[in-house]
């Protein structure tokens, strides 16, 4: 990724009234880790005539946000095809780290969020409140992707002196029990090297096994008045899974109230720079 370019954070824009709320989420994030804002569409072929259009309200959305917030940088992309084979480009061309967007169209994501080497922020824009993002909840299970959500807590316990919660799954088998505790052993370690203190991070055992601490993880946050959930997507996606709606589906549907970043296990994820 080249330095002389400016990381982005990247708003997937709807040109509706939703756009509000999540452009409001997306300028609390890039004025969090000090990045430019970049307000996103992306249309099929079908609506190439509405270029135009399209063109004149994300300028309109531009205007409000330099005149609200002056000292923040922000910038607009449009697109043309199929999104899921933009990530790519997005990620090298335009440097983005992460995508918001809303949680009522994860069915129209699904599979861009499965090939994505960027995570994706699902806002749900019902709720009118954004969230300071200073208490995130992490449900740590046996994979070794959790790699990425210690990074990703890192950067908002840096960035934004957040409170972490891990909730370390309880599973039986000696095997898992070790994946699971070297994955708790690397986010303490992480902690610690980027001098988060003690104070702001917390470390639970849950009583679920790695194939349920998503749910237990949710269920707390619901119940603490968490304002993140950070979780890892599918890493094995089945027919079934296909058919009735994957797990961070159901996640992001009952969290309700609270943005859930979910991080594609299946990609090497583009980091953030200083």
């Amino acid at each position: 990724m080249r330095d002389t370019k400016e990381q982005k954070i990247i708003v997937l824009t709807e040109l509706n009234d939703s756009d509000n709320n999540l452009i409001l989420h997306g300028i609390k994030i890039a004025s969090i880790f000090k990045k430019e804002l970049c307000l996103f569409h992306n249309y099929q072929k079908k609506g190439k005539s509405e270029y135009g259009n399209i063109r004149r309200i994300l300028n309109d959305y531009k205007r409000v946000v330099k005149n609200t917030f002056p000292a923040l940088p922000v910038s607009s992309l449009i697109t043309e095809g199929n999104l899921t084979y933009l990530l790519d480009i997005l990620t090298d061309d335009y440097d983005a780290i992460v995508i918001l967007a809303r949680a009522h169209s994860f069915k129209k994501h699904a599979k861009s969020v499965r090939e994505s080497p960027l995570p994706f922020l699902f806002i749900n824009t019902d709720n009118t409140k954004i969230t300071n993002y200073t208490r995130i909840v992490a449900p740590i299970d046996l994979r070794k992707e959790n790699s990425d959500i210690a990074l990703w807590c890192s950067y908002f316990g840096r960035f934004n002196n957040s409170e972490i919660i891990a909730i370390a799954a309880n599973d039986k088998n000696k095997a898992n029990i070790r994946m699971v505790t070297k994955n708790i052993v690397l986010i303490k370690k992480l902690l610690v090297k980027f001098n988060i203190s003690h104070k702001i991070y917390k470390i639970y055992k849950g009583k679920s096994s790695s194939l349920r601490i998503q749910s237990e993880a949710l269920e707390f946050a619901r119940s603490s008045k968490s304002d993140l959930m950070i979780i890892l997507g599918s890493s094995v996606i089945t027919p079934i899974d296909l058919l009735i709606g994957l797990p961070e589906h159901k996640i992001i549907k009952k969290a309700e109230n609270f943005p859930v970043l979910v991080i594609n296990p299946r990609r090497d994820m583009y980091i953030l720079c200083d």
